[in-house]
C-alpha cells in the first residue's frame, strides 16, 4: 500500500481535539459518579470531528483520527479520577477537592499510562490476535465518514432528548430519579426498582446483553437473595422503614460481596494475562532494538525509548513531591513512588490487554485498582503501622494514580489500533494522547468540586439529600479504611471471593467450549455493588441490543444513539449542578416543584398534586418511548 503523507497534527485538529477532551472528561465524570461506569468516547468523538471538520476546506481522515485520539483521552482519564479521588472525601481526608494534588494525580497518572503502553503497541496491536472492538469500530466510522454527516446529527438529536429528560427530572422534578418498591416476608426484606435514566439504557445498548445480564444477575443476587437472608438473621431497628433498612444492609454489609468478587476478579485477571503481558513487553523491547537499525516506516514510528524513560522520570518527580507533602516522611514517599511505578506498569499492561479483549467500555479498571489498593494498604500498614491515620488516604492516592494510568493505557492502545487501521503515525497519536490527557486533567478537578457541592457523594461524613452513588470510590474507601481499621466485613468479602471463584470456573468451561456467552467476574461484581435500580436500567438497554440484533451488526447507529443519550444527560447533569450550587448557597431548594410549593402552595396545589400522583408514570411512559426509539435505531444499525 502506498503511504500518503497527509497532514495529521494541524491547528484545527489540536484545538478541536483538546476542546472535546475537556467536554467528554466533564460529561463522563458525571456519568461515572452516577452509574459507576463510563463509555468509550472514541466513536462519538470521531463522528463529531468529521461533522465539524467538514466545514473546513481541507480535512482528511488522519486529522479526524488525531481529534478522536485527543478527545477520548479526556473520557478515559475521567474514569480513573472519579473511581478513586472521591474516596478521599468519603473517608474524611478532604472536606473538599484540593485542585493541585488532584490535577497532579490525573496528569502524571495519565502520562504514565501512555508511556507504559508505547513499548506494547506492536506486540498487542500488530502481532496479537486482539480485537480492540472500539478501535475497530472507530476506524470503520472514520473510513465511512466521507458521507453526509448523519452520525453527528443523530448524536445531537439524542443528546437533546437525553438532556431534556434529565432537566425534567433533576431541575423541574416532574418525575423522580428512580422508582422503587419494597416488600417483606416476616423479618426478611427486599426491594426492586429502576433508575429513570436514558443514559443507563444507552450504556446497556452499547455494552450488549451479555454484560448487562450479568450486572442484573449480580444485583438480583444481592437485593433478592443476600439482603433478604441477612435481614432475616438480624432485627430491624424500631421505626425504620423497609426501604431504609434494606439500603442500610446493602451499604454496610452485603455490598462487600461485590468488593470480594472485584478483588478476586482483579487478581485472576493479572494471573491469566501474565504470559501475554511478559511476551508483549519482551517483543516490544525487541522491536525497539531491531528498529534502531535503518529507517523506520512512518506507520511504525513511536516515541523513542530514551524520551519514554525521560518522561517517566519527569512524571514521577511531581508525584514524589506530592507524596512527600502528604505523608511528610521521605522514605515512605520514596516507597510510594516505587510502588506506583511497579503497579502502574503492571496494571497498564493488564488494562491494555483487556481493552483488546473486551473493549474500553468493559475494561475492568475498578478491579485492578481495588487489587492495587489492597496490596498498597497491607504494604503501607507494614511500614507505617496500623494506627497511622495517613495509611488509608496514602493507599487511595497510589490507587488513584495507578487507576488513571490503567484507564489511559486501555484508551491509548484502543486509539492506536484505530490509527493502525487508517495508517496513522503512532508517534503523533501518542503526542496527542498526552495532550488530551493534560487538557482533561485541568478540568476534572473543577467538575468534581462542582458535583460535590451540588450533590455530594454517597457515604461521605455529612450526608446530602440526593448524593451521587460514586460506587467505585466507595469501594476504594471501604477497602483501604477497612484493612487499616480491621473493620472490613470479611465474611461478606469471602463470600464474594467464593462467588468469583465459581464464576471463573464457569467462564473457563464456557471458554473451552467456545461459547459466545461468557461470565466475566467483574461485570457480576459491579452489579452486586451498585444499587439494583442502576443495573435494571442497564439491563433494559442490553435487552434492546439483543432483541434488535445490534451486537451482530456491522452498523454503528445504536452506538451513536446511545452515545448521544449519554452525552446529553451527562452534560445536563453538570449544567444543572451550577444552579443547584448557587441556589443552595442562598438556602433555596430544588427541584423547581419544591420551590413552587414553598412560594405559592395554594395556587399550585392542583399541579403539585398531579405531579406527585402521576409524574412517575409520565416518566416511565417517556422512558419506554425512548427504549422503543432505541430499538428502531438498533434494528436500522443491523440492516445497514
Amino acid at each position: 500500500m502506498q503511504d500518503r503523507p497527509l497532514p495529521e497534527i494541524t491547528t484545527k485538529a489540536v484545538i478541536l481535539g483538546l476542546t472535546l477532551s475537556v467536554i467528554l472528561a466533564a460529561a463522563n465524570a458525571y456519568l461515572g459518579l452516577f452509574a459507576g461506569m463510563t463509555v468509550s468516547a472514541s466513536i462519538p468523538a470521531a463522528v463529531i470531528s468529521m461533522g465539524l471538520l467538514r466545514f473546513f476546506r481541507h480535512n482528511n481522515i488522519l486529522e479526524n483520527n488525531i481529534v478522536q485520539t485527543a478527545a477520548s483521552a479526556g473520557e478515559a482519564l475521567a474514569a480513573g479520577c472519579i473511581f478513586t479521588l472521591p474516596a478521599l472525601i468519603i473517608i474524611g481526608t478532604w472536606d473538599r477537592f484540593d485542585y493541585v494534588p488532584a490535577t497532579i494525580i490525573a496528569i502524571c497518572g495519565g502520562m504514565l499510562g501512555v508511556l507504559f503502553t508505547i513499548p506494547l503497541r506492536r506486540s498487542l496491536i500488530v502481532e496479537a490476535p486482539l480485537q480492540f472492538p472500539e478501535g475497530i469500530a472507530a476506524a470503520q466510522v472514520l473510513q465511512a465518514g466521507q458521507g453526509k454527516g448523519h452520525g453527528l446529527r443523530q448524536i445531537v438529536q439524542t443528546a437533546i432528548v437525553g438532556g431534556v429528560y434529565k432537566l425534567a427530572s433533576e431541575l423541574v422534578g416532574i418525575w423522580p430519579g428512580e422508582v422503587m418498591v419494597t416488600g417483606s416476608l416476616g423479618r426478611a426484606v427486599t426491594a426492586f426498582g429502576i433508575s429513570m435514566s436514558p443514559a443507563l439504557v444507552a450504556v446497556g445498548l452499547i455494552v450488549g446483553f451479555n454484560i448487562s445480564l450479568l450486572m442484573l444477575a449480580g444485583g438480583i443476587g444481592n437485593w433478592l437473595l443476600a439482603i433478604p437472608i441477612t435481614s432475616y438473621l438480624q432485627n430491624k431497628p424500631d421505626g425504620m422503614e423497609i426501604s431504609q433498612w434494606a439500603t442500610e444492609l446493602w451499604a454496610r454489609q452485603t455490598r462487600y460481596i461485590g468488593v470480594g468478587a472485584m478483588l478476586a476478579g482483579g487478581l485472576w485477571t493479572i494471573i491469566k494475562m501474565r504470559k501475554a503481558i511478559l511476551k508483549g513487553i519482551s517483543s516490544g523491547f525487541e522491536a525497539y532494538r531491531g528498529r534502531s537499525v535503518g529507517a523506520v516506516e512512518r506507520v511504525e514510528r513511536d516515541i523513542p525509548m530514551a524520551w519514554i524513560l525521560a518522561l517517566i522520570g519527569l512524571s514521577i518527580v511531581p508525584l514524589f513531591l506530592m507524596y512527600l507533602w502528604f505523608v511528610h516522611q521521605p522514605w515512605i514517599a520514596t516507597a510510594m513512588a516505587v510502588v506506583t511505578i511497579l503497579a502502574g506498569f503492571a496494571f497498564s499492561a493488564v488494562a491494555g490487554y483487556m481493552a483488546g479483549l473486551v473493549g474500553s467500555s468493559n475494561n475492568p479498571i475498578s478491579g485492578v485498582t481495588i487489587t492495587t489498593i489492597v496490596f498498597c494498604s497491607f504494604f503501607l500498614m507494614a511500614i507505617m503501622g496500623r494506627s497511622n491515620s495517613m495509611g488509608p488516604p496514602a493507599a487511595i492516592i497510589i490507587g488513584a494514580t495507578v487507576c488513571c494510568a490503567a484507564a489511559i493505557a486501555g484508551d491509548n492502545l484502543q486509539d492506536l489500533k484505530t490509527g493502525h487501521l487508517v495508517r496513522a503515525t503512532p508517534l503523533k497519536q501518542q503526542v496527542m494522547q498526552m495532550a488530551g490527557t493534560a487538557a482533561g486533567a485541568l478540568v476534572i478537578a473543577p467538575v468534581l468540586v462542582l458535583l460535590h457541592k451540588a450533590y455530594g457523594f454517597a457515604g461521605q461524613p455529612i450526608p446530602t439529600p440526593r448524593p451521587l452513588p460514586a460506587p467505585q470510590a466507595n469501594v476504594m474507601a471501604s477497602v483501604a479504611r477497612g484493612i487499616f481499621e480491621g473493620q472490613l466485613p470479611w465474611v461478606f468479602v469471602c463470600i464474594g471471593m467464593l462467588v468469583a471463584a465459581i464464576l471463573i470456573l464457569v467462564d473457563t468451561i464456557l471458554e473451552a467450549r467456545g461459547s459466545a456467552f461468557r461470565t466475566p467476574v467483574l461485570a457480576v461484581a459491579i452489579g452486586i455493588y451498585l444499587p439494583l435500580t442502576l443495573s435494571v436500567g442497564v439491563f433494559l438497554g442490553g435487552l434492546i441490543n439483543l432483541l434488535a440484533g445490534a451486537s451482530k451488526s456491522k452498523g454503528s447507529r445504536h452506538i451513536l444513539f446511545g452515545s448521544g443519550l449519554i452525552t446529553g444527560e451527562a452534560i445536563t447533569g453538570i449544567a444543572v449542578a451550577i444552579p443547584v450550587v448557587l441556589l443552595k448557597a442562598r438556602g433555596i431548594r430544588l427541584p423547581l416543584v419544591q420551590l413552587w410549593q414553598d412560594a405559592a402552595p395554594m395556587r399550585l396545589a392542583g399541579l403539585l398534586e398531579w405531579i406527585q400522583g402521576y409524574g412517575a408514570w409520565l416518566g416511565i411512559v417517556l422512558l419506554a418511548a425512548i427504549c422503543i426509539w432505541a430499538f428502531i435505531q438498533a434494528r436500522e444499525s443491523q440492516d445497514r
